[in-house]
């Protein structure tokens, strides 16, 4: 058993993958979880590392989920937690199906800020330990046809921001968020989004490089990082550029058909 131990959400695919690669390679005892099967053959993966590693299938939307998942800690202490389980959905918010968008509120906003106060309240008892936030360049940029997702990052970003005063005392505990732009993942194609610009385009970040960025941003204690130059310079613009017209922009690259434009 290492004397280091991590929790990774989201773990399956994509940057909670690599995260939680990154994790194992480092001596971390890692405890993985996803909301499908897939996250046991992740973690057969993972176990060449040498540490120890724990598996789960929880729907992190849910309280009982995240409870689920933190009971397969069995007590032990949390020294990373990085909160990645999210979910994207595209098309028109009129046309969305109200459980489909509840069920993107309730993963990427509900389950993820229960998990973090329950998480963080012990590191700040014993100020030590580090968790890194998936957030979104999303976040900075109104998403017409992903309005619902965008809005969830947008609370993210706020969020971390805001928790990072209120624990600012605990000199020992660091929260980092990950701001990430579009990334080679499933994500476009769990969204139903492979019909649009952003989701058809070849120009999207690789996971293994944005989980590298998140994991030097947490192990150096910052605050906040975008991940790529591309995606920092949209932040910059994005704070000064009106609403409207970064919603026109959104929306050329995520209305359904616009891969064919």
């Amino acid at each position: 058993m290492a004397d280091k131990f991590a929790i990774i959400t989201g773990a399956s695919t994509g940057i909670g993958f690599e995260l939680a690669t990154l994790a194992a390679k480092n001596g971390y005892d890692i405890l993985v979880v996803a909301n499908e099967p897939l996250i046991d053959a992740a973690a057969t993966d993972f176990k060449q590392f040498g540490t120890e590693v724990t598996s789960i299938e929880a729907d992190l939307s849910t309280f009982d989920g995240v409870d689920r998942l933190l009971a397969a800690a069995n007590g032990r202490r949390v020294d990373l937690l990085c909160a990645n389980a999210g979910h994207g959905l595209g098309h028109a918010f009129i046309d969305q199906q109200p459980a489909d968008w509840r069920f993107v509120v309730d993963t990427n906003i509900t389950g993820t800020i229960y998990l973090i106060q329950k998480v963080l309240k012990e590191m700040v008892a014993r100020n030590d330990g580090k968790i890194l936030v998936t957030g979104s360049i999303a976040g900075y940029i109104p998403g017409a046809f992903q309005a619902v997702y965008n809005g969830t990052k947008a609370f993210i970003d706020s969020f971390t921001e805001a928790l990072r005063n209120e624990i600012k005392d605990s000199d020992g505990v660091t929260l980092t968020t990950l701001m990430p732009g579009p990334v080679e993942t499933e994500f476009f194609a769990r969204g139903d989004m492979l019909d649009t610009s952003v989701g058809a385009s070849d120009n999207k970040s690789d996971p293994v490089d944005v989980a590298q960025d998140g994991w030097d941003a947490v192990m150096g204690g910052k605050a906040s990082i975008f991940s790529g130059w591309k995606t920092k310079l949209q932040g910059v613009l994005a704070n000064v550029t009106p609403g409207s017209v970064l919603a026109e922009q959104h929306r050329k690259m995520a209305e359904p058909g616009s891969a064919d434009n």
